[in-house]
């Protein structure tokens, strides 16, 4: 189970049988405590970040890499027929997850979770953000923009739900089981390039936003030295992919490094989307979003072995929103301090992350308020045409 046997969301059965099941729905009242009663209830070792801490768990991950590379350049390859088919695919899976890790710790960095050093944290960010395609400077100032207006329809950076008004023609016709897989695949496996490079689900600008342009709309002036570094970084590394690539083959960067990263891709994009997804959690308009409900719209899930493997970035994602700079190493014991405080407004489901995939691209089409409520500024997930 995740964060310390958190309560799942209630729900309760479906009348005459069949059905999906009535989802609880997170309180969208001002909650009655504030951001400071919850910190004092965090014992103060929490948001303290040790360098040593943190590389250890850099190196651990590296270590894991390291080994898995070396058993897939040495020892797949040497697998009698057809055991190299399984060994490639358990390769990519398994080297997948541990690099979706090391991703989970440069995004500490983008935080200033990974040490007290703000220039360790960027450099520790830069190489291996990089490494992964992640323009990180870019990614760091538009993700901290994110932190700063989660759950505002206005204002939110990334998996910004629209109104029904604002759907695509086509998404009705899409609103079934073969429509359903083909967008979750095509998600999955483009969704984060595509945000990279063409701000896909973003928050709507005036003119074209792409993390790659130093002079968008999404940056500052002051930002825009460090998104040029940025993309140096990503073209670095693409250099050396082509370098690599003349020396060993396509094939063989594909195999190695290429199938993994789409791997990484996948589970940023089901972390993130699940992270913000849910038909119990609310959205809000300018008349009614203010920090702390932004922060508490969203959900902790349970992914099994792999939390561990991310770094509790799925398990702890609300005292995350609420301490963006406390380490994932402290993000547990923190979240067991602060449940009896946040009570309902506490979001968590156990749900297995593939299912709740399905379920969430099923229910979370569009936001709109409720017809019969007073409050016009709060907005659900519906799915009805």
């Amino acid at each position: 189970m995740g964060a310390g046997g958190q309560r799942k969301t209630a729900t309760t059965k479906p009348r005459g049988g069949g059905g999906v099941a009535a989802i609880r729905r997170a309180p969208n009242s001002k909650p009655p405590f504030t951001l400071g009663q919850l910190k004092q209830a965090i014992p103060p070792h929490c948001f303290q970040r040790s360098l040593i801490k943190s590389f250890t768990y850099l190196v651990y991950d590296l270590t894991l890499v390291s080994c898995l590379y070396f058993i897939a350049s040495y020892v797949i390859p040497t697998l009698a027929y057809p055991f190299p088919l399984l060994g490639w695919a358990v390769y990519w899976a398994v080297q997948g997850c541990v690099l979706t890790g090391i991703w989970v710790i440069a995004h500490e960095c983008g935080h200033h979770a990974f040490s007290n050093y703000q220039w360790v944290d960027d450099m520790v960010g830069l190489v291996f953000h990089s490494f992964l395609l992640v323009p990180y400077f870019s990614w760091k100032y538009s993700h901290r923009r994110h932190h700063s207006n989660t759950g505002s329809l206005d204002r939110d950076e990334v998996f910004v739900p629209k109104p029904k008004s604002e759907m695509s023609w086509y998404s009705k016709s899409m609103n079934n089981p073969p429509g359903r897989l083909v967008s979750l695949i095509i998600t999955l496996v483009l969704g984060w390039p595509l945000y990279l490079l063409f701000n896909a689900s973003g928050r709507p600008y005036d003119r074209f936003a792409c993390h790659f342009d130093p002079n968008g709309p999404i940056f500052s002036t002051r930002e825009r030295a460090q998104v040029l570094v940025s993309d140096l970084g990503v073209l670095g590394v693409l250099f050396l992919l082509y370098k690599v690539a003349m020396a060993k083959g396509l094939v063989w960067v594909v195999c190695i490094y290429g199938v993994p990263l789409l791997v990484v891709n996948g589970f940023l994009v089901t972390i993130t989307y699940l992270q913000h997804t849910h038909p119990a959690l609310p959205h809000y308009d300018s008349s009614e979003w203010d920090w702390l409900k932004g922060a508490l719209s969203t959900m902790d899930r349970d992914y099994g072995v792999l939390n561990k493997v991310f770094h509790n970035i799925t398990d702890t994602h609300v005292a995350h929103h609420l301490f963006s700079t406390m380490p994932h190493y402290n993000a547990m014991e923190a979240t067991k301090a602060i449940k009896p405080i946040l009570g309902e407004y506490y979001q968590f489901d156990e749900m297995p992350f593939y299912k709740a995939l399905w379920r969430e691209a099923k229910e979370c089409l569009y936001v709109a308020p409720d017809v019969d409520s007073h409050q016009k500024g709060v907005f659900w997930y519906q799915n009805r045409y």
